[in-house]
């Protein structure tokens, strides 16, 4: 058989991404959204997500975890991520607003991540969860 799944593991990290951006386009499709990928970071989105309503659209950023960067601060940027089989999708301010300690840090350092959600990230996080 010429199909035979990927271990992710295995990916090198542009691989990563692009099977990332294939899992959350096609998860997207149900909630009526068609997706662009973008060769060149535009106005700090990976991609755009397109509502079949002809008026939604979203600048998405696409990260490995959980992060916030002064970057991304007032572009409206949606940030994705996949953890454990789960995608969140979150508008990056209105989450970063909802954590002081990680807003004050952003503001003073430029950027945050975080390699694994704590329970009260998981808690602000799972209305923009996607399933």
């Amino acid at each position: 058989m010429i199909f035979k799944k990927v271990n992710y593991k295995d990916l090198n990290s542009k691989a990563k991404e692009m099977y990332n951006f294939q899992k959350v386009s096609a998860l997207l499709a149900d909630y009526g959204f068609t997706t662009m990928w973008l060769n060149n970071d535009w106005q700090g989105a990976d991609f755009i997500a397109v509502h079949l309503d002809g008026i939604t659209d979203l600048k998405v950023q696409l990260k490995g975890r959980l992060a916030f960067d002064k970057k991304y601060l007032n572009k409206n940027i949606w940030m994705c991520f996949i953890e454990d089989g789960k995608v969140y999708l979150y508008p990056h301010d209105e989450v970063l607003n909802k954590l002081d300690g990680i807003k004050k840090y952003v503001d003073e350092k430029g950027g945050w991540s975080n390699k694994k959600l704590t329970k009260v990230q998981k808690s602000i996080l799972d209305e923009y969860e996607l399933d």
